[in-house]
């Protein structure tokens, strides 16, 4: 069995492809990780232009998503079922993301973005030592932000131990054996 990365949308390399031939007949299975499937998405904003259309974009790559324009509702929400990575907005009315993202910390190690016109340093800076795991500053591209969440999911994968190690069979490259 070998595994291949393939390009499966506009975004560029998300999935992993294992092939395998059995009896002469070549078999193929898409592995979950790196692709994101159906991964749960929260997005807390309180631009419904940012909602929509960042939404759209998320939906059409493949992911759920969930929507909420304040703090306290997604904070509701996340009581009922906790989203796969969530991207908060830091001001918002009724609860910022800053307090969302400590609430959301004291029950859960959920990957969090923070995208947010808030583009001084220091509020980059704090925004990462309470915890969240990427800053991304408005105006922002949509394609990385796109692959930001990919790499923090795939990330959480593998920290999880849902995806095989390195084996001879799915070793693509290392570094130096160019």
């Amino acid at each position: 069995m070998v595994a291949i990365w393939w390009p499966d949308s506009q975004f560029g390399i998300v999935g992993k492809r294992k092939v395998s031939h059995k009896g002469g007949k070549k078999q193929s299975t898409r592995a979950e990780q790196g692709n994101c499937v159906m991964s749960k998405i929260a997005l807390v904003d309180d631009d419904r232009n940012i909602l929509t259309s960042v939404s759209m974009t998320l939906e059409a790559e493949g992911f759920e998503v969930e929507t909420y324009n304040d703090g306290q509702a997604a904070l509701d929400a996340f009581a009922k079922r906790m989203p796969d990575i969530a991207v908060f907005d830091i001001k918002m009315p009724r609860m910022d993301g800053m307090d969302l993202l400590q609430r959301v910390r004291q029950k859960s190690k959920m990957p969090v973005i923070f995208l947010t016109s808030k583009d001084d340093e220091i509020d980059e800076v704090l925004g990462l030592r309470m915890g969240a795991d990427d800053y991304v500053k408005k105006p922002f591209s949509q394609r990385l932000l796109v692959d930001r969440i990919r790499t923090l999911l795939r990330r959480q994968e593998a920290v999880a131990g849902d995806i095989v190690g390195d084996t001879e069979e799915t070793k693509l490259m290392t570094r130096g054996s160019l």
